[in-house]
C-alpha cells in the first residue's frame, strides 16, 4: 500500500485501488468471522432495504484515502465522477440525493463542494446543489482535525493491525492524506483566488494565510491545550549540529539552556502552517517529506486549503452527528527514543479530555481550556462540535434517552440564544445510568435552510455508523423528509418505540413481551428463545406514521 512520498505513485511491486459500489463500504474483509469484525455501512444498508429503499438507489462512492484531495482528482478524476454520480441519480430517480459521509469522508465532500464552484457557473452553483442534494448527514466529522493524526505521524498508529508502530509510521507518512486530518486553528483562514479549475487555471493571487487576534491571545488555537510537547536534544550527536534556531517559533526559545534537552510546545496553528515540521526538520527524516506535501497539497492547493475552518455548506438540510463523553486524546509529549528512524520518537505522556477536565496518562490534572464534555475517543469535542457554529441565532434543544422510551425522561429547552463562535451547553440533568442523545435544532435559521446537531453519549468514532440508535434516527428523519404528510420541521422526540421485530424483546419481570403497545408474542418455527418470538403488532409503515 506504500506510495511514493513525493509524487504519490504506486509501489513498483503493487498497485492498489479502492473498491467500487456497495461492496466497497459494507465490510473491509468479508467472511464468516472477519465480516462482522470489519463491518462499516453494512447495517445501515440493511436498514434502508428493510424499510423499502431499493438497493440500486444506494450509491456508494469509495475513494483512495491515501491521496491528497488534489491527487484524487488528478489521478482518479474522483470529483468529476462524483458530480456525474449525482447527476445520474437525479436522472434515474427524478429528485435530489441524501448524502451520508463518515469521518474523513466529510473532508472529501467539503473539497467536492469547493471544487464544484470552479466547475459550474457561479449563478448556477446553488441551483445545482438544490437540484441534486436534498440533505447532508455529516457523521463524526473531524471539522478542526484530530490529534491522533500526530501520533500516527511521529510514532505510528497500528489500528490493532499485527504490524509494528514503526512500520505503521512508514506506511502512514507515505500517504499525502496523512496531513488531511492534522489539527488546525479555528481562528486562521486562507484566501484562495483562482479563475477556474486548478488543472488549467492561472493564479490571480497567492493564497494568504491569516489569523485573527484571538489566535495570539489564547495561544491554544481554540483547542483545549498545546497539542505537541516535544523534547529536542541540544546536541545532535551524529546528526549535523548546525541547527537553525530560526525554525523554532520564538515563544519556544525562552527555556532553551545550553547542553540540556529543551521541551518545545506547538499549537494547532503551528502544526497546520508547517512551523512544527520546520522546527524538527534536522531531527526527523520525515519532516522534509511532510513539509513538501503540506505546502504542495494543502497550503498551496488552488481549490481549497483543507486546514481551515469550514463554514456551513450551502445545502438545504444539514445534520451534524457525533459521539461524546468518551476519554479522548488532545495532546502528546514526545522525546527521542535513542533508536533509529522510524522508531526515533517515543510518547512519554498523553493528555486526555474527559467530563469537562484535562488529565495526563499518569492521572495528573492538566491546565488548559477543556470543553463542557469530551469527544468520541478519536476526535476531540472542539473539532466535532465546530458545526454548532452552522446553527442560527436561536436553537431548540431536546435531550432524550437513546433507547426506546415513553417520553417521561425527555427534556426540552426552546429558543436558546446562540452566539456564533460559542459552544451551546444545555442546562439539563442526566442520569449516570442512561445514555442520552441531545438534539440541537434551528429555531431560527437562514431562509429555506435547516440545521441540526445530534450528540450521542458514548458513541465511538469508528463504530457510530453501526449504532442501532443512529440507524433509527437517520431513518426517521429520512422518512419524515420524503413523506407528503410531514408537518413538523424535524422528527418529533416525544417518544421512541420499536420499529422492527428485532427491537422487541421478552420482559422476564412481567412475563410478557416488553412494549406491549407495539409488540406481541408470536411464535414462528425456528425461534430458540422467548425474545425471538416477540414481534411487532403492526407493520413498520404504520408505526412510522407516529413520527411525522
Amino acid at each position: 500500500m506504500l506510495l511514493d512520498p513525493y509524487n504519490q505513485t504506486d509501489h513498483p511491486d503493487c498497485k492498489s485501488r479502492p473498491d467500487s459500489g456497495l461492496s466497497g463500504i459494507t465490510e473491509l474483509d468479508p467472511g464468516y468471522i472477519t465480516g462482522p469484525l470489519s463491518s462499516v455501512w453494512k447495517e445501515w444498508i440493511k436498514w434502508c432495504i428493510e424499510f423499502g429503499i431499493e438497493a440500486n438507489a444506494i450509491m456508494a462512492v469509495p475513494y483512495d484515502w491515501r491521496l491528497s484531495p488534489s491527487m484524487l482528482e488528478e489521478r482518479d478524476l474522483y470529483f468529476h465522477k462524483l458530480k456525474l454520480t449525482f447527476e445520474t441519480a437525479f436522472k434515474l430517480r427524478g429528485g435530489p440525493s441524501l448524502v451520508f459521509a463518515h469521518s474523513l469522508g466529510n473532508n472529501v465532500f467539503r473539497y467536492f463542494l469547493e471544487w464544484l464552484k470552479l466547475e459550474i457557473a457561479p449563478k448556477h452553483y446553488i441551483q445545482w446543489l438544490d437540484q441534486h442534494i436534498h440533505a447532508y448527514f455529516a457523521v463524526a466529522a473531524p471539522l478542526l482535525g484530530a490529534t491522533e493524526t500526530i501520533e500516527a505521524t511521529l510514532s505510528g498508529f497500528t489500528f490493532g493491525l499485527p504490524v509494528s508502530e514503526g512500520t505503521a509510521r512508514l506506511m502512514f507518512n507515505s500517504f499525502a492524506s496523512s496531513l488531511w486530518m492534522m489539527p488546525f486553528s479555528k481562528y486562521c483562514r486562507t484566501d484562495n483566488k483562482y479563475c477556474k479549475h486548478f488543472s488549467g487555471g492561472k493564479h490571480v493571487g497567492t493564497p494568504s494565510y491569516h489569523c485573527d487576534e484571538k489566535e495570539f491571545k489564547s495561544n491554544l488555537s481554540g483547542w483545549p491545550t498545546k497539542i505537541i510537547n516535544i523534547e529536542i536534544p541540544s546536541t545532535l550527536g551524529q546528526i549535523d549540529d548546525t541547527f537553525a534556531f530560526s525554525k523554532i517559533p520564538e515563544a519556544n526559545l525562552s527555556g532553551m539552556e545550553c547542553g540540556l534537552p529543551t521541551q518545545l510546545s506547538f499549537s494547532a496553528r503551528e502544526i497546520a502552517d508547517g512551523s512544527f515540521f520546520k522546527a524538527i526538520e534536522d531531527y526527523d527524516p520525515d519532516s522534509k517529506r511532510l513539509l513538501y506535501q503540506l505546502e504542495k497539497s494543502y497550503l498551496g492547493d488552488p481549490v481549497l486549503n483543507p486546514l481551515t475552518p469550514w463554514d456551513r455548506p450551502p445545502i438545504k438540510n444539514v445534520f451534524c452527528i457525533y459521539g461524546t463523553n468518551s476519554k479522548t486524546k488532545v495532546g502528546y509529549y514526545f522525546a527521542p527514543s535513542g533508536k533509529p528512524y522510524p522508531d526515533n520518537w517515543i510518547i512519554t505522556d498523553v493528555v486526555y479530555e474527559y467530563e469537562g477536565s484535562l488529565f495526563s496518562r499518569s492521572g495528573n490534572l492538566v491546565e488548559g481550556n477543556p470543553g463542557a464534555i469530551s469527544g468520541d475517543e478519536t476526535v476531540p469535542y472542539n473539532s466535532l462540535s465546530w458545526c454548532k457554529n452552522w446553527m442560527g441565532p436561536k436553537v431548540n434543544i431536546t435531550r432524550a434517552p437513546q433507547q426506546e422510551h415513553d417520553g417521561s425522561d425527555v427534556q426540552i429547552d426552546l429558543n436558546v440564544e446562540h452566539q456564533h463562535g460559542e459552544d451551546i451547553v444545555p442546562n439539563m440533568t442526566r442520569s449516570p445510568r442512561v445514555k442520552y442523545i441531545t438534539y440541537y435544532e434551528d429555531s431560527e435559521s437562514l431562509p429555506g435552510k435547516r440545521t441540526a446537531v445530534w450528540e450521542l453519549d458514548k458513541a465511538n468514532h469508528r463504530n457510530i455508523v453501526r449504532s442501532p440508535v443512529l440507524m433509527r434516527e437517520l431513518w426517521l428523519e429520512m422518512w419524515r423528509d420524503i413523506h407528503p404528510d410531514a408537518k413538523s420541521q424535524f422528527v418529533t422526540k416525544a417518544k421512541r418505540g420499536p420499529l422492527r421485530d428485532e427491537d422487541c424483546y421478552w420482559d422476564y419481570g412481567k412475563a410478557r413481551c416488553a412494549w406491549a403497545e407495539y409488540c406481541e408474542y408470536r411464535y414462528v418455527f425456528g425461534d430458540v428463545h422467548l425474545g425471538q418470538s416477540c414481534r411487532l403488532r403492526y407493520t413498520s409503515a404504520d408505526l412510522l406514521l407516529h413520527y411525522l
